[in-house]
Order: structure tokens, then sequence, then C-alpha cells
């Protein structure tokens, strides 16, 4: 039998990428910090995935408006792409839209705080 596409889940986790401690709302799929979230479903709710991988944010685009993140999963592949929600960290978003991987946005802060102190 074939599951519903979208399935709400009122779920809190701790980010397994930033640690953050994350309060669903039942639309939550994502880390609101850093973004990252974990492949456990193949329709929205259904946690159906076995797979359980790192979903990568690797890229956002604007439609009708709106903020959409797209995912690639770090361990099968699989790609997947969802709304921005209200609480997302903006700054995340806009790094991201620009083309920077976390790994970049990590050394742009490290090298921004050390040209400060010259």
């Amino acid at each position: 039998m074939q599951s519903k596409k979208f399935q709400r889940k009122i779920e809190d986790f701790v980010c397994a990428k930033c640690g953050t401690k994350v309060i669903g709302t039942g639309y939550t799929d994502h880390c609101p910090n850093c973004l990252w979230s974990k492949h456990v479903d193949i329709n929205p709710g259904d946690r159906l995935a076995d797979c359980g991988g790192a979903m990568e944010p690797v890229g956002v685009e604007i439609k009708s408006g709106k903020n959409v993140i797209y995912y690639q999963c770090q361990l099968c592949g699989f790609e997947h792409r969802v709304k921005a929600a209200a609480g997302d960290k903006m700054e995340v978003i806009i790094n991201l839209s620009a083309g920077l991987t976390p790994l970049e946005n990590i050394n742009n802060k490290i090298t921004n705080k050390f040209l400060s102190y010259q």
C-alpha cells in the first residue's frame, strides 16, 4: 500500500550536524540553525526511508517569493527540496544562495575575524 504524500509528524530532535535542539511543529524537517536534515522520509513525514544519511543543504532558489532549499543525501545521493521555514537562519540561507558551502562560511568568518584585528 502506498503512503500519503504528506503526513504531519510532531517530533523534537537534536541536529546531528550542529547540536541545536529543535522543537518540531509537525512541518519541521530540518535544523533552523544550520539547515541540515536527515534522510528519513520517502514522502514527507512517512519515516519510510531506510537510509538515515545526512541531508546537506546544497542550494537555494526563490520561487513565488519563497526560499526553497535543495538537499542532497551524503550517503545515498537522494535529492529533495523544501520551503524554508519562518525560523530558519537567514544568514545561512543567504550564504547558501551565494554558493558558499558550510565550510566556506566558517572559513569566511575566521578570515573576517582575523582581518578585523589587524
